[in-house]
């Protein structure tokens, strides 16, 4: 009988670190060959959707007056001078004469996509804006004259139609299963390079930008740069899940933020403006804004969020529910409102005619109110205000304000009846760590109207040492709320 084989130490050793080797090769291997398929090829997708991006081009005629008097006169030359085409191409070709040609023409570029085999093409209203003149150029290179179907300035979104049918059109998905981190690739002719292709990963979702109320913007670090605009943003399954509208540059070119338009809010539109031209919003009627820290405890909230009213339009449907002025909008029909800029977007998408439940905190109390959903007026109407008329004087030394009344007059033009006196002077002290003005109209204070100095005097001498208190006061033609803390 055979006696067992004996495997010596060092044997064993190199047997064990030869399979470690092998084993870590293996993963190593495993681990390349996995991260590879996660990186996402995107020319299938390019190939795919291409044809139904196209570049648009605009045409906008300006005039001018026939003469200029303030140009420079065009030397004369003598004929033959080899710099007769220079200066000609310098002052015009009407010799700098102080002429200027009556009419010339301005273009511009941007991008877009066709959602219907009939020749119907999306994009940016800004695009489109004002052109005299627009051509749709398709992946085949026709060149073709569009119409405007519809336009909304405040979504950014227009559609036009082409004369052209059995075209290929992209595949629209969903932007509200939209997560941050995923791929995305646009397609587009920024500085008119037709059909430039750029990739990025979504950098947040829901951005509220300055003066776009309407629209929940994608933030995607994707190069967009101007002649993008209009053009599809596309996931990995190649469906459109935004509209390319803005950057943000201090350049004027890309700097890693750019903002699309989500699908889901753009198609919506779309559709309003192919069946009636147009898009109708529902409207509330007040003017907000956000709740910081120190306004929601002047507000004796426990932590700053909703939308404060800082006006209510008369006639409209908030004045007819019941909405008063300091009132902070927590809830939109089962919505609930953390920003300012949710309302508007919430409010916007509400159907018309239709009544909705607004929850709100009123003097630190809870309150639901009922009002019925108008449609949004096609333009608002801001007064015009002038500098205030001074009749009274009253310095109010325990917030550190020189505050002087207004004449009726001057109350008629700002439309506050007869509310409001108005800042001259602004001393150390509270009211200017609050962040008043000279020149603001104070309109309320801890909830209550200001009507003369002699009222305001009373309010602030019966206003708790050591707390917050909000006052509102209109600067321009905009009210805002600032937090007063009051002294101990």
């Amino acid at each position: 009988m055979k006696a067992p084989a004996v495997i010596s130490f060092k044997s064993f050793y190199k047997i064990s670190l030869t399979f470690f080797l092998v084993a870590a090769l293996v993963q190593l291997l495993t681990m390349r060959s996995a991260s590879a398929v996660e990186l996402p090829d995107f020319t299938e997708l390019v190939e795919q959707n291409s044809a139904a991006v196209v570049n648009i081009s605009t045409t906008q005629k300006i005039k001018h007056a026939k003469s200029n008097p303030h140009s420079f006169n065009m030397p004369d030359m003598p004929e033959g001078s080899p710099f007769g085409d220079l200066f000609k191409h310098f002052f015009g070709e009407g010799g700098g004469n102080g002429q200027m040609p009556e009419e010339f023409k301005t273009q511009s570029l941007g991008s877009g996509f066709i959602v219907d085999a009939d020749g119907y093409v999306v994009t940016n209203y800004h695009v489109i804006k004002d052109a005299d003149e627009i051509i749709v150029k398709l992946s085949d290179r026709r060149e073709l004259k569009a119409r405007v179907i519809g336009g909304d300035e405040r979504s950014d979104m227009a559609l036009l139609k082409i004369d052209a049918d059995d075209l290929p059109v992209v595949k629209i998905g969903k932007s509200s299963t939209l997560k941050v981190g995923e791929w995305a690739m646009a397609i587009g002719s920024p500085f008119g390079f037709d059909h430039s292709v750029s990739v990025g990963v979504i950098s947040a979702i829901g951005r509220n930008l300055p003066s776009e109320n309407y629209v929940p913007f994608i933030q995607t670090d994707v190069a967009i740069n101007p002649g993008n605009s209009g053009g599809p943003l596309f996931n990995l399954k190649g469906e459109v899940i935004g509209i390319n509208s803005q950057i943000y540059s201090r350049t004027g070119g890309f700097m890693g933020l750019s903002f699309a338009i989500p699908v889901d809010v753009a198609m919506d539109v779309v559709a309003q403006l192919k069946d009636k031209g147009k898009v109708a919003r529902g409207w509330l009627g007040i003017l907000i804004q956000d709740v910081n820290r120190e306004l929601a405890e002047s507000f004796g909230m426990d932590d700053p969020r909703g939308a404060v009213v800082l006006q209510v339009v008369p006639d409209s449907p908030a004045e007819k529910a019941g909405f008063k002025v300091g009132d902070v909008v927590v809830d939109f029909n089962g919505k609930k409102i953390f920003r300012s800029s949710d309302l508007p977007l919430a409010v916007g998408q509400a159907p018309i005619d239709v009544k909705a439940k607004v929850k709100l905190i009123r003097e630190g109390k809870s309150k639901t109110l009922s009002v019925l959903i108008a449609e949004l007026p096609a333009a608002d109407v801001l007064a015009e205000n002038g500098p205030a008329t001074i009749i009274k004087k009253g310095k109010e030394t325990r917030l550190g304000l020189v505050v002087e009344d207004l004449t009726a007059e001057q109350r008629k033009r700002l439309e506050l009846d007869d509310r409001g006196i108005v800042v001259s002077e602004v001393e150390k002290g509270p009211a200017r760590e609050a962040g008043l003005h000279r020149g603001d109209v104070i309109l309320m204070l801890n909830n209550q109207d200001i009507k003369n100095i002699k009222g305001f005097k009373e309010i602030v001498k019966n206003l708790k040492a050591g707390k917050s208190t909000p006052v509102l006061v209109q600067r321009g033609s905009a009210p805002i709320f600032l937090p007063l803390k009051i002294p101990k």
